[in-house]
């Protein structure tokens, strides 16, 4: 037997060879045949799976693909179809004139085109907000509205920690369960596991409370054949009785941030609206709740109150993920970029931008645009703070002002360009957030607001520390280097 075993090795040998080969080849054109891949990530895992034969295959398993699973990818798509409430959501190609609409300036006019080609959202007017002074007051005023609530509460976080700032929300919409509200709650299976596997997650729905664990990740072994672990739904929404929505950065959970206490504390960024863009929340909340639930949300999209335009300004969500068209965060960042004309002002905790992106900022500079980048100094993420400063030295020679906040992660994802235009949410500039997250923002034109969320940037501008070329010139090699090699890594991720 010993014998037969030797003279079968080399074939076997050679069997696996071929058997190996023929994977790395059917690898190869599946990464060749995807769509809406950038030729840089294409030549990465063509060099990954090529190199690294086995580990090259199972990487590719665990991060190649961008599937959610076509059966929720088709549940939400049709409830994007069958909610679509006349006047708030428009899937036509016909694209709405600000312009003509409410006199906007005619070259302000085409980026809210652009924001209704993302996931149909009409620009609307008659909006009003309010910018919250911290994370704390933030909670607070949401706990104030839902104790106030009289007919629903809909949530969903990506982050929801059952620490001080957690537990007064989940106290909170118990309170309104007992009384009668309809409260919906979704909360990301990954981001928020440690409530939802804690007794406060029972105790709200002994409560009444309707939870959803949102992109659940089930087992393990199977996720390759059922999407992506890390395709999470990073949004922050919360509206209550369809006339009072939260949209911002922050998840639901103290400033200290206890899961990663050595970054804070978490310097977030929130703001509480009135007005017609309440109904675009409500239906994008409502969107991620049918792809998720057997519950039938029509009726409350068919009798929403028909809100009052007049007065107030012009606003509009911007709801991204894997359900709304490939490209649709950045095509809304490169157009604010290019239509800035004196002031670009954005503050995100992670810039791993693509191509677009990086030309577009350099452009701004490069046409006299004051442009102003400001990060954390220290990143939650060693990968993304590394791979973020390979690009510095190209948008300092631009002429692009970059500055590293010390005091806390900066978590606060703004833009604000010519003193009128505001962009505010859960997105970062980063693939993560272009190709892999559902995300939810507000794209508005206001004077008023705008000056407060310049002002909130100004702070930040003020307690950080200005990066300069010198500075960049100084790293050592070896730093530079590895920076590179980790931006280099950022079209696989």
């Amino acid at each position: 037997m010993s014998q037969t075993l030797l003279a079968l090795m080399p074939h076997l040998e050679t069997a696996g060879l071929v058997l190996v080969a023929l994977l790395q080849i059917l690898f190869i054109l599946r990464a060749l045949y995807r769509p809406h891949r950038l030729p840089s990530a294409r030549i990465a895992w063509i060099a990954v799976i090529g190199a690294l034969p086995v580990i090259g295959i199972l990487a590719y398993l665990m991060m190649g693909e961008l599937d959610l699973g076509q059966a929720r990818v088709r549940r939400i798509r049709e409830a994007f179809r069958r909610l679509a409430p006349s006047g708030i959501h428009s899937e036509t190609e016909e694209l709405a004139d600000p312009e003509a609409a409410f006199g906007m300036p005619h070259h302000l006019a085409p980026l809210f085109r652009v924001g209704q080609s993302a996931s149909g959202y009409v620009p609307l007017a008659g909006n009003r907000a309010r910018l919250l002074r911290d994370s704390d007051a933030t909670i607070e005023s949401m706990v104030v509205d839902i104790d106030a609530a009289q007919e629903h509460v809909h949530i969903s976080f990506y982050i929801w920690l059952a620490d001080n700032n957690g537990l007064k929300v989940v106290q909170a919409l118990i309170r309104a369960a007992k009384r009668g509200v309809i409260c919906r709650v979704m909360a990301d299976d990954l981001g928020s596991r440690k409530l939802i596997r804690s007794d406060h997650w029972n105790t709200m729905k002994q409560a009444g409370v309707r939870l959803v664990r949102s992109l659940p990740i089930g087992r393990k072994i199977l996720l390759p054949f059922h999407g992506r672990i890390d395709m999470r739904n990073h949004r922050k929404i919360v509206v209550i009785d369809s006339r009072i929505t939260y949209c911002g950065s922050q998840n639901c959970a103290d400033p200290e941030f206890r899961v990663k206490a050595k970054f804070a504390p978490w310097v977030d960024i929130m703001a509480r609206f009135e007005g017609p863009v309440v109904m675009q929340n409500q239906h994008l909340f409502a969107t991620d709740w049918m792809g998720h639930t057997d519950e039938d949300l029509l009726p409350l999209l068919e009798h929403m109150p028909h809100p009052d335009e007049t007065g107030g300004f012009v606003a509009q969500v911007i709801g991204t993920g894997a359900v709304t068209r490939y490209a649709a965060m950045p095509d809304m960042f490169v157009a604010l970029m290019y239509a800035a004309t004196r002031e670009l002002v954005i503050s995100t905790p992670y810039y791993v931008p693509d191509e677009s992106i990086q030309a577009a900022l350099c452009s701004s500079a490069r046409r006299g645009v004051a442009t102003t980048l400001i990060f954390p100094a220290r990143n939650d993420s060693r990968l993304v703070g590394a791979s973020s400063r390979s690009y510095y030295r190209d948008l300092l020679s631009a002429g692009v002002r970059i500055l590293e906040f010390p005091d806390g992660l900066l978590h606060s994802k703004t833009l604000t360009m010519d003193d009128g235009i505001t962009l505010i949410g859960s997105a970062n500039m980063d693939r993560r957030s272009f190709d892999l997250n559902f995300e939810n923002n507000i794209l508005l034109y206001d004077h008023e607001f705008t000056r407060s969320v310049r002002e909130r940037q100004q702070s930040y501008i003020d307690a950080s520390l200005e990066i300069t070329a010198e500075d960049v010139d100084g790293w050592p090699k070896h730093r530079v280097i590895l920076n590179n090699l980790l931006a280099t890594a950022g079209p696989l991720l």
